[in-house]
């Protein structure tokens, strides 16, 4: 009796195990199944002889203050992780436009594009002149960081401040001997993830080894990818990026910035392009975010720095009022 309760048991947890994967988001190229905060629209971009869908989302608040915040995404992420910072700036009275770069969440993910930021910026620019946006106070996180960086050097008359979230890119990595790599290598390493290993890394880079139901949202499209049937593109438009991240640096440029910046910087952050590449002796050095957002704030000229002692690398999630604090008040002192 006592086997038939175990093996009773035993496949109990199978038959669950098998249902809650079952479950489990399966996401296609578009995220035709995954809804977004607020209503998506489409506009369409001709780049590079093809015709692409850059997807945003462009929010009013009921009550207009006239000014507009435009929120650039990271590397991993998509334009819906920004839907609490969306909420509170609307209930400020901004208007709040989130696009989803070309190759990311449910923007066209090409075959084949040449990426740069400065071509990610223009298609940006192209976005609010369709809708008629004159200037915007431009937040960008992770990778969204050095794309807004470089959008407010390539348009200063169309940005009237700049806030950065722990931005990847405040070093240079080859600079720092990190060794160059093919994007054949980043694809094949794409290829090599899984739900279980993106988890593990998000879990030990973002959050100091501990994850929260909270965090949750950040998953959902890098491990719904990875199940769905369109995943060899995702991963090749993925090793196209971090070769631009790689190979397109925007450092050297932190002093032609000309507008007000704001810095927001969790300390505990360590995130590094190709740590796992470099030298050993200097692995430990590279991502020291405790380090270079004093550096960063002194190499652009009119520039604050609101560091988040303990916080990782995306504080919006791990530490929102603090985070929201500091934007609010950026904003309304650049009014």
């Amino acid at each position: 009796m006592k086997r038939l309760f175990v093996w009773l048991i035993g496949a109990l947890s199978i038959t669950l195990s098998g249902s809650l994967w079952a479950d489990e988001l399966a996401l296609d190229a578009r995220l035709e199944q995954y809804e977004y905060p607020f209503p998506v629209q489409v506009l369409a971009i001709d780049a590079q002889r093809q015709s692409l869908d850059m997807a945003y989302m462009d929010v009013a608040p009921k009550q207009s203050n006239g000014q507009t915040v435009l929120l650039l995404h990271g590397k991993n992420f998509s334009g819906a992780y920004w839907e609490r910072t969306i909420t509170e700036l609307l209930a400020d009275g901004y208007r709040v436009v989130v696009p989803d770069q070309i190759g990311f969440g449910k923007s066209s993910k090409p075959d084949h594009l040449q990426y740069s930021f400065q071509m990610l910026a223009d298609q940006t620019r192209r976005l609010l002149d369709s809708l008629k946006v004159d200037d915007v106070t431009v937040v960008g996180h992770s990778m969204g960081g050095m794309l807004a960086t470089r959008f407010a050097l390539m348009f200063p008359e169309r940005t009237r401040s700049l806030v950065l979230v722990n931005p990847i890119g405040l070093e240079d990595w080859q600079h720092k001997q990190v060794p160059w790599q093919s994007v054949e290598a980043w694809y094949q390493g794409e290829l090599n993830k899984t739900p279980e290993t993106v988890k593990a890394y998000m879990t030990a880079s973002y959050f100091d080894g501990q994850w929260k139901e909270a965090y949750d949202p950040l998953l959902t499209l890098q491990q719904g990818w990875m199940r769905g049937p369109d995943y060899p593109r995702i991963a090749w438009n993925s090793a196209l990026h971090y070769e631009m991240i790689f190979s397109q640096p925007v450092v050297q440029d932190f002093d032609r910035l000309t507008v007000p910046t704001l810095l927001v910087i969790g300390t505990r952050d360590r995130t590094a392009l190709g740590r796992n590449r470099a030298p050993e002796e200097i692995r430990e050095t590279l991502g020291r975010y405790d380090q270079l957002g004093q550096k960063t704030v002194q190499r652009i000229p009119d520039a604050t720095l609101v560091e988040l002692e303990g916080i990782g690398h995306v504080p919006q999630f791990e530490a929102f009022d603090r985070y929201m604090a500091a934007l609010r008040t950026f904003l309304q002192q650049s009014r």
